[in-house]
This record gives C-alpha cells, sequence and structure tokens, in this order.
C-alpha cells in the first residue's frame, strides 16, 4: 500500500478493480483493528442514498474476485460486521505500524532497513476519493501517519550509524526531504555536507533552509550556529550524537530557557540485595518508566543512554540533572529482602533541589513481574501529574505578558480545569497566545479543541459552530504532530460531537495504542463507550483511567462514565454510588449533577434526586431531561430509563425549544 496499491498471489500480480472506492475499502479494512458494522463503512463509501448496502454489496463481491483464492475466503462478513483475514499474508503498512509500535529504537541497524525499505512513496499514492469524504479524511490522515513514521525510521536509522558513513549523507537527504521543518534533520544534512568537504553546497542548503525556515516562522539561528560549528570544530562535528558520548558537564542552565517545555531526566534506580549484591530489577524499571514517558510526548525526557552513561560515571541525580539541564530529576531505590521487594521514588526539580513529590510501593518477590507493570504506571501517573500540577502553577504566579508558549499552555490548562464558562475563555486566550508564541505545539491545539468541545456540551455557545471548531483545532494538532497522544484525543472527542463514534473510537483507541499510559485517553473511550458502546468495556476504561491518574482534574468525569455505564447494564445502586463520588469532586459541574439526581432516582433514591435538582435549578436556568438527553448520544433504551428517573426527580415537563 505504500507507493500505488498493488496486490500479489505468489509472484504473479492481480488486476485490481478501476474503483477507487473499492481500492479505498480494501486499505482501510486491512487496516482496521477488528470487525466495521455495515452502516459504518456505508457512511465512508459516501454510498448512493437509495440504496447503500447495495453499493457496500458490490464493492465487496469485488474484493472478494482479488483477495479469494484456493479455497481461503480473505472477505468475512458475521452479524453484519465486515473484516478481512489477513492471516499468511505480508502487507507492508502492518508490517511498518507494528515496527513502530513495538519500538523503533530497539530494531538492529537490518531490520530498520528492511523496515524503511517498505516505505517507498506515499500511502495510497494517486488515490483520491473526492466522492467519499469520510473516506478521503481517513486516507489524509494515513498519509501524514506514514510520512512522520518513514521520517522517524529515517531518524533512527541514521543516529545508529559512524559518522563517517556514506549511507549516513544518504539518510540526512531523505531527513531533510522528509521532514523539512525538523531542525535535527537540517544540521544532520549540514554536518554531512561538511564532512564530506562540501563548503559551497553547504553554505547553498543553509541559505535555503534558512528562507523555508523564515517563511514558516520558525527560528533559523540552530543551523547557521551548527554550520559555523561545524567549520570551526572540523570532520563530523555537528553530528547528532547520542548523549551517552557527551564530554565534561556543561554550565548550568538558566532557570528557563525562553519557549522551551519542561524537561525530565529519570536516573536509573539504585537496585540492592539484601547482602549488599545488585540486581537487574531496577535497570528494567528505569528504562520502562522512561519509555512511558517518552510515548506520552507531555514533555522532554532524556534518553536512557544518558542518564545511564552518567550514572555509570558515578554523577549522583542532582548533578546529573544539571549536567543535562533539565527542570526535572527523577531518581529512587530498589531494595529486595527477605522474599519482597520495594520501589522509593523521589521527583525533584534540579533549579532548587526541592523534592516535588516523593513515594514508596512494596510487594511480595513472586509478584514482581505482575507488580512491576502496576509499579510502573503508578509511577509515571504521579510524574507527570506532579509535573503539570508545579508547571501550571509556575505560569499562574507569572506576569500574563511574561509567558512563553509552554507557560501559556499550562496557564491555559488552569483555567480550562476550572470547567466554568469564563475559565473556559481565559483558557482559550492562553492557548491563542501559546499557538502564537509556538504553531508546532499540538498540545495548545488540542487544548484550544477542548475548550470548543466545552462550549458544545455545555452548550454555553452555539453547538453546531463549536463543534466545527473542536474539530479544526484538533486537525491542526494532529497536523503538527500525529504522534501525540493528546492530538488523537481531542479529534476522537471532536468527532464524538460531530455524531460519528465509530471514528472517534477509532481515534481514541490510537491515542492510547501509541501512549498506554494516556489517561485522558482511556477516559474519554469510557465516556464514548458508556453511552452507546460496549458498557463493560467502559468501566474497564474508566478504572484503567482512574488507575493511572487518581488524581486527575477530571476524575470526576471519569467515575460519572462509570456511572453511565452501569445504567445502561441496569445496575441502578451502583450507578447511583459512582455518580454520588463523582458530584462531590472539585469542579464537577451541572451536567455531572444531572447524572447524579437520575441516577438515584433509578436507584429508589428520588428525594436524594429531587434535593440535587432543587439546587441545581437555584444556579441553572434549565435542568430538564430533554436538555441532558441532547447532552449525550445514548441508546434508546437508555432514554428511556433516563426519563423514567426524570419524572421521579423533577426533570419532566414540556421539552425545551432546541438550542442547538
Amino acid at each position: 500500500m505504500m507507493g500505488r496499491l498493488r496486490v500479489w498471489h505468489g509472484e504473479a500480480e492481480v488486476a485490481l478493480p478501476p474503483s477507487r472506492k473499492t481500492r479505498g475499502l480494501l486499505a482501510y479494512l486491512a487496516l482496521a483493528p477488528r470487525p466495521v458494522g455495515r452502516g459504518r463503512l456505508c457512511e465512508l463509501l459516501g454510498s448512493v442514498p437509495d440504496d447503500p448496502r447495495g453499493d457496500l454489496r458490490w464493492c465487496l463481491s469485488k474484493l472478494r474476485s482479488v483477495l479469494d483464492r484456493d479455497g481461503m475466503r480473505r472477505v468475512l462478513v458475521e452479524d453484519d460486521r465486515v473484516s478481512l483475514d489477513l492471516r499468511g499474508c505480508d502487507v507492508d503498512v502492518i508490517e511498518i505500524a507494528a515496527a513502530c509500535k513495538a519500538g523503533l529504537e530497539a530494531l538492529e541497524p537490518g531490520r530498520l532497513r528492511h523496515v524503511l525499505s517498505l516505505c517507498v512513496g506515499e500511502f495510497l499514492e494517486g488515490a483520491t476519493l473526492n466522492r467519499s469524504p469520510q473516506l478521503d479524511h481517513w486516507l489524509t490522515m494515513q498519509r501524514q501517519s506514514f510520512r512522520t513514521r518513514q521520517a522517524e525510521l529515517t531518524a533512527i536509522l541514521h543516529g545508529s550509524l559512524p559518522s563517517d558513513s556514506p549511507e549516513s549523507h544518504l539518510l540526512a537527504e531523505q531527513w531533510v526531504a522528509l521532514s523539512p521543518l525538523d531542525a535535527r534533520a537540517q544540521r544532520a544534512l549540514l554536518a554531512a555536507l561538511a564532512r564530506d568537504g562540501l563548503p559551497g553546497q553547504a553554505e547553498r542548503h543553509l541559505a535555503a533552509a534558512v528562507r523555508l525556515f523564515e517563511a514558516e516562522g520558525e527560528d533559523a539561528t540552530p543551523l547557521v550556529l551548527s554550520l559555523r560549528e561545524a567549520r570551526h570544530r572540523g570532520d563530523g562535528a555537528m553530528r547528532p550524537a547520542p548523549a551517552q558520548t557527551m564530554a565534561s558537564p556543561p554550565e548550568p542552565p538558566d532557570p528557563r530557557p525562553e519557549a522551551t517545555r519542561a524537561s525530565l531526566a529519570v536516573m536509573p534506580l539504585l537496585e540492592l540485595q539484601g547482602d549488599g549484591s545488585a540486581s537487574q530489577l531496577g535497570a528494567g524499571l528505569t528504562r520502562d518508566i522512561i519509555t512511558r514517558l517518552a510515548k506520552l510526548r507531555a514533555f522532554f525526557v532524556i534518553a536512557q543512554g544518558s542518564v545511564f552513561a552518567l550514572a555509570e560515571r558515578g554523577i549522583d541525580p542532582d548533578a546529573a540533572g544539571r549536567t543535562l539541564g533539565v527542570d526535572y530529576v527523577a531518581s529512587g531505590i530498589v531494595r529486595r529482602h527477605g522474599g519482597r521487594f520495594s520501589v522509593t521514588m523521589e521527583l525533584a526539580e534540579v533549579r532548587t533541589s526541592r523534592i516535588v513529590w516523593t513515594d514508596g510501593y512494596e510487594a511480595a518477590d513472586d509478584e514482581a513481574f505482575e507488580m512491576l507493570d502496576r509499579i510502573g504506571d503508578a509511577i509515571v501517573g504521579s510524574i507527570v501529574g506532579e509535573i503539570e500540577t508545579a508547571e501550571k502553577n509556575r505560569a499562574v504566579l507569572k506576569p500574563p505578558n511574561s509567558l512563553n508558549a509552554w507557560e501559556s499552555y499550562h496557564r491555559g490548562l488552569w483555567h480550562m480545569h476550572r470547567f466554568t464558562k469564563v475559565d473556559n475563555l481565559q483558557a482559550q486566550h492562553f492557548f491563542r497566545r501559546s499557538i502564537e508564541t509556538d504553531p508546532t505545539f499540538a498540545r495548545a491545539h488540542a487544548g484550544m479543541s477542548f475548550t470548543h468541545w466545552q462550549n458544545a456540551f455545555q452548550e454555553w455557545e452555539n453547538r453546531g459552530r463549536e463543534t466545527d471548531l473542536a474539530l479544526a483545532s484538533a486537525e491542526r494538532s494532529l497536523m503538527v504532530d500525529d504522534h501525540d497522544p493528546s492530538a488523537h484525543w481531542a479529534m476522537g472527542r471532536a468527532l464524538w460531537l460531530r455524531r460519528d463514534e465509530h471514528q472517534a473510537i477509532a481515534e481514541l483507541q490510537q491515542a492510547v495504542g501509541l501512549s498506554p499510559n494516556f489517561a485522558l485517553g482511556h477516559y474519554a473511550l469510557s465516556f464514548v463507550q458508556s453511552q452507546a458502546g460496549d458498557a463493560a468495556m467502559a468501566i474497564e476504561a474508566s478504572d484503567r483511567s482512574r488507575g493511572l491518574s487518581p488524581f486527575d482534574p477530571l476524575l470526576f468525569a471519569m467515575l460519572a462514565s462509570r456511572a453511565l455505564a452501569h445504567v445502561r447494564l441496569g445496575q441502578f445502586d451502583e450507578a447511583a454510588g459512582w455518580a454520588l463520588k463523582a458530584s462531590l469532586r472539585p469542579n464537577s459541574h451541572a451536567v455531572i449533577q444531572q447524572i447524579t439526581a437520575l441516577c438515584l432516582g433509578l436507584a429508589g433514591r428520588a428525594p436524594e434526586g429531587r434535593a440535587i435538582v432543587a439546587g441545581l435549578r437555584q444556579s441553572r436556568q434549565h435542568c430538564h431531561v430533554d436538555e441532558f438527553l441532547r447532552t449525550f448520544r445514548f441508546t434508546p433504551e437508555a432514554e428511556a430509563a433516563f426519563r423514567r428517573a426524570a419524572r421521579v426527580v423533577g426533570m419532566d415537563g414540556h421539552s425545551l425549544p432546541d438550542r442547538t
């Protein structure tokens, strides 16, 4: 599928049907993680309105003529869902995606070359699906995704080669072609040109790169400095090198370089047995924590090689943090004694040496492998939450006009998490400033999308207009960095507003696939599934999100999603219990209170529900079941249950006028 779509059976290439819809459907089903409903496929194809299923049947029949061979049925239709059985098939994009998901850093150069060799051309090169807007949108996103993966593969293979390798120069050129605005790629190519004795070409390339960066509003100063340093220091000086080859420690940095994000070093955990000998438990846990944090893309995380190299030189965590120029350093100790092991962790702010967070974990030795995964989750969740809180508090204390992009984003988060109309407007102001300062900051675009989502969900503004704005901001976030889970999270939520639940779930699953520790992604899956999807899965996702981020600002929403799932399962007592927990959390807004009142009504606790409704009406003009149901996307059975509850808690009456 990379390049022109082609299919072989053995050595023989199969002629494909000319239908663009059929070819797009083949690609979509091949990449779909699970069977897809016929209704969803009809929507994707933009099928003719008089017979959409007939149109789909025709496309599937064409696919069968291509894929089904030698008695093997590849196109499967079961329970009104369609899938492809690709067992025993080699599919280039599936192999690329699997390698990226497993972690490219761990691949040997030979394997990297093989995977990179599959990235020939554009995904479904030449295909256009203008008559199928949803499928065309999917195609656009896949092209962006695979282009990003190709650039990542190129960068990692380039970094694994000796600086004087002829292949290194070629890879640098390919990297620049794929990511012309990536300063690392430009520096790598400038270094290669200088190293190969091509000063004229280096100067011409630098001039072109500077023009490109300036046209896009990017700072080209690092490129100019890189070539200057290469000339002064000689052959290979500017090759992006692994941090473990560092020379002497640099001077301690300023408190925070302008317009940069927070940075973190996780030092190797000191590991001791009861007899004082070393084990390998701490090293493995350290690598796991670094990998999980890096996948979140919430801040800069120093690579494993750098921190292990410093630890081997006997540099303590505080000195290592200053050497690496990071804002925060995490360290810890693993102890094993008497058939048990314990992990003690600490997070410190480097500039002040202030301990931001510390905690301990303990388990039996025979539970080590099972518990290490949970301990890793807990450590990662705590580190992310504590750094985010510290950064928000730091941004709030600074004069608004002095904030850089990172600080403006966190000032926006501070307001966003208050869930009021006034604070939502303030959050938009700071997210906008962050984007203006750094248009490539994906999380600022995702934050802006969240504020528009809130305007639509709470009906603070026109729902249709705010839905479009939420989608547009999410698209910009994905354009900037489609490997950031928050970008897919924003897109999934925006698609839910557009009533495209299937694609919303796909985006949210991609978010947690990119980073299994992304708590908000698991929460959003719970939110969508709790209304009309898999209620049991919604409960599982709610529990997962709370386990990853037990003090999250959106904890009330995580609890409420579980309550809605219990309603779907007819477990009204459980629903009331979880809804009450949600209503007691800070910042639980009016919609959460409505959920609680209705769940209490379903559980036979009408007086408590009526008391909540009375309180809502003192501060909110409308508190009506029609308004509540318009906010969500429930099944008919769930809607009927909530209408029954509304009658006993006082949320029924005449239908409200449509305010969308």
